[in-house]
């Protein structure tokens, strides 16, 4: 019985500790992984971009401005190829892109950007003149993080001040078509959003005519079940029309749903065990019972009470699951880490299709034994021990004690 009950309370407690790490990392993936949704409006602002960072069940938010600039006191890649050189819109050679959160860039969050140097435009930025310029850019005109160059609006009434606090490298190759300036991979910087609105065109708060504008807003949510309630909130700030809403759910998908999977099978498993847990101990205490009829009998026969030797069983019972109890305890906290690590880590051993963003790595699955799990396999054991007894024990309850020992001879 004790072997059985071993097993048993094993099982169960690993149901438990599987559960609790499928859980942790699940809100973990959610936190870093999370779902991306892109709202596009004409006309949006940032202060508008920043209240949709505030709505509640954001955990991260990004928003871009696209503005064009012009170079001062230093020299902006041209293309190589045969073409006009003088053909342009006199916007300026330089594509500045004012964002709050790079990171949250695609070409930077799924490692296709990286940086070679210093770091990328966090939300601590704000109100800082920083950029993040791109490699070609730096070795051309021998610039490295801590350096200041001039950058000067499209209009040509304004020029701001530049620190290089990032120089990254993207992989796109110089076109072998003549290509205008601020459109090779070269010109290409990122700046925070007040310095972007600071060089696009119209007056300098941003409310004239030609004002920059934000493209896009990128909200990172933990989960898609989410969305919905966020594009009602987006509605109450913007509207019911006139913007566009696009939720990217696949590396959720990918990643966190498996988890999910693992969660459900390992409750399924609590389940299972404690229910095919009672019934082998029912069986097995019933035989008991049948092999103790003579011992029965001969307590009925003095005048104890028939719950009393129901209730004999069930802390005989009981007293073997204790035990039991300590072991599986135990045993979890010697192999539970390597058991959920087969098991919530195994979809990270597949190849994936697609790239993987660096930020979307999960830390391997906690397993670790808590008080509350002992608590819970504790109660399940010693409930099944009252099953186990009270169930057999019914058909004492029926009999007489001459009946027993009449039986037995």
């Amino acid at each position: 019985m004790l072997a059985i009950f071993l097993v048993i309370c094993t099982l169960l407690l690993g149901g438990f500790l599987l559960q609790a790490a499928a859980a942790r990392q699940e809100a973990g993936a959610q936190r870093t992984i999370g779902v991306d949704v892109t709202i596009r409006k004409e006309g949006l602002t940032p202060a508008l971009a920043d209240r949709l960072g505030a709505l509640p069940g954001v955990h991260r938010y990004n928003a871009e401005v696209p503005v064009r600039a012009g170079a001062q006191g230093f020299t902006p890649l041209a293309s190589k190829a045969p073409g006009d050189a003088a053909a342009g819109d006199g916007k300026g050679a330089l594509a500045v892109n004012g964002v709050r959160d790079s990171g949250m860039l695609l070409p930077f969050s799924y490692g296709s950007t990286k940086l070679t140097s210093g770091r990328g435009i966090t939300p601590e930025d704000a109100g800082r003149d920083v950029a993040v310029i791109e490699q070609r850019l730096a070795d051309e005109n021998r610039l490295k993080v801590g350096d200041t160059f001039r950058v000067r609006s499209a209009d040509g009434e304004r020029t701001t001040p530049m620190t290089v606090v990032g120089v990254f490298r993207d992989p796109a190759r110089e076109p072998t078509v003549w290509t205008p300036p601020h459109q090779l991979p070269g010109n290409q910087l990122y700046v925070p959003v007040g310095t972007a609105q600071k060089l696009g065109e119209g007056d300098r708060e941003g409310e004239g005519d030609g004002a920059a504008t934000v493209s896009a807003v990128v909200l990172k949510i933990g989960s898609p079940d989410r969305a919905r309630e966020l594009h009602a909130r987006t509605e109450e700030l913007l509207g019911k029309d006139g913007f566009d809403f696009r939720v990217n759910d696949k590396a959720y998908k990918d990643q966190v749903l498996p988890i999910q999977r693992v969660g459900t099978f390992a409750g399924l498993i609590v389940w299972v065990i404690a229910l095919a847990g009672a019934l082998i101990l029912g069986l097995i205490v019933m035989l008991q019972i049948r092999e103790r009829r003579s011992e029965l009998g001969v307590l009925l026969a003095l005048g104890e009470k028939k719950w009393k030797l129901i209730g004999q069983h069930a802390v005989e019972v009981a007293a073997v699951a204790l035990p039991a109890v300590a072991l599986a305890a135990l045993a979890g906290s010697l192999a539970g880490q390597s058991a959920g690590e087969a098991l919530l880590g195994r979809e990270d051993d597949k190849p994936v299709s697609a790239p993987r963003a660096p930020d979307t790595e999960m830390a391997p699955p906690t397993v670790r034994v808590e008080p509350a799990d002992v608590g819970k396999v504790a109660g399940i054991a010693l409930g099944i021990s009252l099953v186990s007894t009270v169930i057999p024990g019914i058909g004492i309850l029926r009999l007489h004690p001459r009946s027993i020992l009449t039986d037995t001879a």
